[in-house]
């Protein structure tokens, strides 16, 4: 890793949030957002308002650890409570899902920022999403939302290494896609499938799980777990028996561990 280049890259991203005069940043706890944030305030104090986009796609650990954070750095931390999922382009749970879902958070920001006299949105969007097909960008296109992190070239493994010298609690973090993404494409989202599978994570959260997703697949729960930490797992069988059982009281009939381990976007292989 380039320390002198991640240093000019740091000064070009502070430089131009100091151009801005005032910013709305969207915020969600991972390590993106969270030096975006971070930045923005350190360069713009008050005029940098921090907002998170709280919906039933939103896990409720995500939101927490989103909070805590937010009160480390004493960032008074806006929710917007956003009605994605109760919109028929987004429950459809197309290819275009991200779109529809930043769409929805891009309009209450820029109504909130009009009321507020805030010239600019922003987001955490980096340089190594360049590469993916993400329909969210598009949105941030449509809607005129700056993307500082990309404009600063910093790829994720720089943010870490900064979110790691600011302090931010997020610079290790796993990455975490809304809850929407345990679902193949086509089949339809509904709130209480999403809280199902926010419940059926947090059961597996609590043994100190940190990578997982359970993918679900109408009465069973697919469960991937990170690939260091998959062996232990399988060697416990009494939290093998927790799970079941936890997962089988929430509704499930059938829970399954991939062998393959978490992988992104996994659910689109079994699409009806």
């Amino acid at each position: 890793m380039n320390l002198n280049l991640i240093s000019q890259k740091e000064a070009n991203l502070q430089s131009h949030l100091r151009s801005l005069k005032s910013v709305m940043v969207a915020y969600s706890g991972g390590v993106d957002s969270s030096l975006l944030a971070y930045y923005a305030r350190r360069e713009l104090g008050s005029k940098a308002l921090i907002v998170i986009a709280v919906s039933p796609s939103l896990a409720e650990d995500e939101l927490h650890f989103a909070r805590e954070q937010g009160k480390q750095f004493d960032w008074e931390i806006i929710e917007i409570n956003t009605s994605e999922v109760s919109k028929p382009e987004y429950q459809a749970n197309n290819e275009m899902r991200c779109y529809f879902c930043k769409t929805e958070l891009f309009e209450c920001m820029q109504k909130m920022a009009a009321e507020k006299n805030v010239a600019y949105l922003a987001y955490g969007a980096n340089l190594d999403d360049l590469s993916d097909f993400r329909p969210g960008h598009e949105a941030a296109r449509q809607f005129k939302v700056l993307s500082p992190l990309q404009e600063a070239q910093l790829t994720k493994e720089e943010i870490r290494h900064l979110a790691k010298a600011a302090g931010l609690t997020s610079w290790d973090r796993p990455q975490a896609a809304c809850l929407s993404s345990r679902f193949p494409t086509f089949v339809p989202i509904t709130p209480s499938k999403l809280s199902l599978v926010d419940k059926a994570e947090s059961v597996l959260r609590s043994l100190g799980l940190r990578q997982v997703r359970v993918r679900h697949h109408d009465k069973l729960a697919r469960i991937e777990i990170a690939a260091d930490e998959l062996p232990a797992f399988l060697n416990d069988v009494d939290n093998q028996k927790l799970v079941v059982d936890k997962l089988k009281e929430l509704g499930y009939e059938y829970v399954t561990v991939d062998l393959n381990g978490y992988r992104q976007g996994s659910s689109n292989a079994f699409r009806n």
